[in-house]
């Protein structure tokens, strides 16, 4: 393995599909909180943001590393460089084995390709093993794969070297046309959804999808790529709850902050509200009388903070996308993401209950 601190290496991680990221953190401060989450307390403050640094430049985001992810609300990164944050999330621990979901699903094929040059270079660097699920990959893309795994209807079709695999159809009766790419050749014989369509077998004789997968099942079965030995994986270290509790308090308050539908929206409403019900309940004297008149203030404010609540609740729901993410990979557990998300969320409570209370 290569690297500056092999005692740090994963084991494995998981880039979804999704771009589940914070969307008001800049992709320096995204990445360097990740780092202080994952890596253990052996290595230095000082080491972590080196390597989340280092990360950024391998990735090609040292450019927009000061630029906010963004979202709906917040005009941020593109699909590509939100792909690559993703995925530098997932590798500074440097994992042995990185799955790869749709790496390049909602990009073009420059940005494909981009991405997955890049994927490549870091998997040699970091000795890597990336398992990638790509769907109709350009032939650019296509080349950069070591090894293929054609799957169909859960059976395995093919697995072992890209370049072996045009040699492995064509012994079969299917090969690939002439300037086609041969993802999309591979793709469209194994592929039954459709079985009105035919494949030309031996001797150009007609064969249905579902024929051309037995074949192409049955050969493979009994190739001498078909035994595979593997090894397991080990787990590695990570950083103390302490720490994880201390760096999701600090993120989480942090993003609450620059969040205006988590507490400032409410604030403001708050404060509008409490101004109309004061003005309206205004010297209402200290008789016996306005006994009434005070408790139906206090329960209508009471009501009004208690219903407004639901105000941070979109907010609270991306919180929770990005929790079950990282906690799937393994990034802290959920004692960690409760005192965070609970310490840094007392300053703002206390915030819109005094200040319009006042």
């Amino acid at each position: 393995m290569q690297g500056d601190y092999p005692q740090t290496q994963g084991s494995r991680a998981y880039v979804t599909q999704d771009n589940t990221l914070t969307t008001t953190l800049t992709v320096k401060e995204a990445v360097h909180y990740s780092a202080l989450l994952q890596l253990p307390d052996s290595m230095t403050t000082s080491e972590k943001k080196e390597r989340a640094e280092t990360t950024i430049k391998d990735m090609g985001l040292h450019e927009a590393r000061n630029t906010r992810i963004g979202g709906w609300n917040i005009v941020g990164l593109s699909g590509g460089q939100k792909r690559r944050v993703s995925i530098c999330i997932e590798i500074l621990t440097r994992p042995k084995l990185l799955f790869l979901d749709e790496p390049t699903s909602g990009l073009d094929s420059a940005a494909s390709y981009h991405v997955m040059n890049r994927i490549v270079k870091l998997s040699r660097q970091y000795s890597l093993t990336v398992i990638a699920s790509v769907h109709q990959p350009s032939s650019e893309v296509f080349d950069l794969f070591d090894n293929l795994c054609l799957l169909s209807s859960g059976r395995t079709i093919y697995f072992g070297p890209t370049s072996a695999a045009n040699e492995f159809f064509a012994l079969n009766g299917f090969p690939c046309p002439t300037m086609r790419n041969p993802s999309d050749h591979y793709l469209r014989t194994i592929n039954k959804d459709f079985d009105q369509d035919i494949e030309q077998g031996f001797g150009g004789k007609a064969t249905t999808t579902e024929e051309a997968i037995n074949t192409l099942f049955e050969s493979y079965k009994s190739s001498p790529i078909f035994q595979q030995e593997g090894s397991i994986l080990e787990k590695g270290s990570q950083a103390s709850f302490l720490t994880q509790s201390f760096v999701l308090t600090r993120r989480s308050f942090v993003n609450m902050y620059r969040d205006l539908g988590y507490y400032w929206l409410r604030l403001g409403v708050y404060i509008a509200l409490c101004i109309c019900v004061g003005t309206i309940f205004f010297k209402i004297g200290s008789s016996f009388r306005s006994i009434q008149a005070r408790g139906s203030v206090l329960m209508f404010v009471v009501s009004f903070l208690t219903f407004m609540a639901i105000g941070g609740f979109p907010s609270f729901v991306e919180d929770m996308k990005i929790f079950g993410r990282e906690r799937l990979n393994g990034h802290y557990g959920v004692a960690a993401f409760v005192v965070g998300n609970t310490l840094s969320s007392i300053p703002y409570l206390l915030m819109i209950s005094v200040i319009p209370g006042a």
